[in-house]
């Protein structure tokens, strides 16, 4: 039975674990895989009178189709802030307008683009793992340093250093699922 500074460590551990996974997700959605996704705008900041504001905050952000995303700006004067602010983000979208949208087609993925991005994705995997097997080292040594203080026994540190352990399987085995999912979307013709 884990005592209650077990708990707290070990529940410390799991909650940077969680944000890392949920850091790696957030990310991955960004990926531009050839199919119209209004997240790829989430990042792209629009001179909004003066100040620097993300693009769903300045307008209505759609895909009407696969091949389409379309940005209606809720007030018209924006259109060509929101057109600068699209092609200064290096997102490889043109922009083109009719006075009252945007309309941005995606191009298809050229076969290396796709194989840059699959490598971006297992390259940000890793770092998401090395994140969980930073906070499993940090859990382990909070451990240790209750132990040698003795404000839990060494049968009690070994049991939560187990529990730690199947804590950062579990977590990397998630973050392996996310990167074959998004591997597999990206090389999806």
């Amino acid at each position: 039975m884990l005592s209650a500074i077990e708990k707290d460590i070990i529940s410390g551990a799991e909650a940077k674990m969680q944000d890392a996974v949920a850091f790696l997700e957030a990310s991955l959605k960004d990926y531009r895989v050839g199919k119209a996704n209004p997240a790829v705008f989430n990042k792209v900041m629009v001179n909004y009178y003066g100040s620097m504001t993300p693009l769903p905050q300045v307008g209505a952000v759609s895909a009407p189709d696969a091949r389409t995303l379309m940005v209606q700006p809720w007030d018209r004067s924006l259109i060509p802030a929101v057109e600068k602010a699209i092609i200064d983000s290096n997102i490889g979208l043109t922009p083109s307008n009719n006075g009252e949208v945007i309309r941005c087609t995606v191009p298809v993925l050229t076969e290396e683009r796709r194989k840059d991005l699959v490598k971006k994705a297992k390259g940000e995997g890793e770092n998401t793992k090395v994140v969980i097997r930073n906070s499993r080292r940090d859990a382990i040594e909070a451990l240790k340093k209750a132990q040698k203080a003795g404000t839990i026994s060494e049968d009690a540190q070994h049991e939560a250093e187990d529990e730690i352990q199947k804590l950062t399987d579990k977590k990397v085995k998630d973050v392996d699922t996310l990167v074959a999912a998004k591997e597999k979307d990206i090389l999806t013709v």
